[in-house]
C-alpha cells in the first residue's frame, strides 16, 4: 500500500515538512495536534477546552484518513504544566473509553505559550 499523506492546510506543514497524518499500511499516524480551531484560529486559553479543540481536530483527522476515534491504538499527551493534566480525563474518557489506547503523557514545552496541551495519536484504519 502507498502512503497517503493528509494535510489540515496548516502553513506550517510545507514550512516545516510534516503532514498532518500519515496513512501508511494499516495504520494512521497523526501529528502532534494543538487546541486551535483552525476555522476561527483562535485558541482558548482553558487546558479543558484545548483538549476538547483538540480531539474535534484529530477526529477530522482520522475521518480523513479512513479511520476514527475508536480505532485509536496509543494516544501520548504533552502538558506543559502538568497540573493540567488531570483536569482534562473526563474529556479523553468522552473521546477514547471505547478505544482504550495504550496511552503515555509527557511534561515539555510547547511551541507557543498558548498551547496548553498537544495529543498526538496513533490509529488503525477501520480496525
Amino acid at each position: 500500500m502507498n502512503r497517503k499523506y493528509i494535510s489540515s492546510g496548516s502553513e506550517f506543514e510545507s514550512k516545516i515538512g510534516y503532514s498532518r497524518a500519515v496513512v501508511d499500511g494499516d495504520y494512521v499516524f497523526v501529528s502532534g495536534t494543538t487546541g486551535y480551531n483552525y476555522e476561527t484560529m483562535f485558541i482558548s486559553s482553558d487546558p479543558v477546552e484545548q483538549a476538547e479543540q483538540c480531539f474535534s481536530n484529530i477526529e477530522k483527522t482520522l475521518i480523513k484518513a479512513g479511520s476514527s476515534m475508536n480505532d485509536i491504538v496509543r494516544v501520548r499527551y504533552i502538558f506543559p504544566n502538568k497540573e493540567d493534566f488531570e483536569p482534562c480525563w473526563p474529556v479523553f474518557k468522552k473521546y477514547l473509553r471505547y478505544a482504550n489506547p495504550a496511552a503515555t503523557m509527557f511534561v515539555a514545552g510547547l511551541l507557543n505559550e498558548a498551547m496548553k496541551l498537544e495529543i498526538e495519536v496513533t490509529a488503525r484504519l477501520n480496525a
